[in-house]
């Protein structure tokens, strides 16, 4: 679906992204990456309907591919709706010539996240005036290994149902004011052995992905 909004407005966010200055290596600055402003220039241009209707005329019946025009342009992929669970994957491969090589860096992630600065400014499920969407983390998918062969292994923490969470889920909305991550303890499974971690063991996880609740 195509709409116009306003050029000034139109790639505003709930909070201002250049104050974030991320960390590199961070899962701050993978989001800051992904979502970062870009300029559609040369073999990138956009076509524009309205300037081809406005060069050929809103009658001509355009069969050749000349006679399109294509226009520079910026793009910019933000949120437009914060869901109540947020699945993060990291792309942890690279290419090395013609094979692919794991990347085993650690990217830092944090308990509570604010998607705030990644969310476009008119975003559908959050209440006008809110400069935060906080997530708090719950689950988190590790890998060890190589491309070839490896085991996947998961903490995992055990908390209270999450009311909030369930009004989120089944009607959309929620009354959550919470700011603070929500209690439980984590276990580290792998396979058939669980076993009770600290937040810092988790948090110096290698995470392949992570899983965060909505908190505000």
């Amino acid at each position: 679906k195509v709409s116009t909004d306003d050029p000034e407005t139109a790639f505003c966010t709930l909070a201002n992204r250049e104050e974030l200055n991320p960390e590199e290596g961070s899962i701050h600055h993978c989001l800051y990456q992904f979502t970062r402003n870009e300029t559609l220039t040369e073999t990138n241009k956009l076509l524009c309907d309205v300037c081809t209707q406005r060069h050929c005329g809103p009658k001509n019946n355009i069969k050749s591919e000349k006679k399109y025009v294509y226009t520079n342009a910026k793009k910019q992929m933000l949120i437009s709706l914060a869901p109540p669970i947020l699945t993060l994957h990291l792309k942890r491969f690279q290419h090395a010539g013609f094979n692919l090589r794991k990347v085993n860096r650690h990217i830092k992630f944090p308990e509570v996240i604010d998607l705030a600065p990644f969310c476009t400014a008119k975003c559908k499920n959050v209440a006008e005036g809110n400069a935060k969407v906080l997530y708090s983390l719950y689950g988190v998918v590790e890998h060890s290994g190589t491309m070839r062969s490896g085991h996947y292994t998961a903490y995992v923490k055990m908390r209270a149902m999450n009311n909030h969470l369930s009004d989120l889920v089944l009607r959309g909305q929620s009354q959550a004011l919470e700011t603070e991550p929500v209690k439980g303890q984590w276990f580290h499974i792998s396979d058939t052995h669980v076993q009770p971690v600290s937040v810092n063991k988790v948090l110096s996880s290698q995470a392949y992905l992570l899983f965060y609740e909505r908190l505000l």
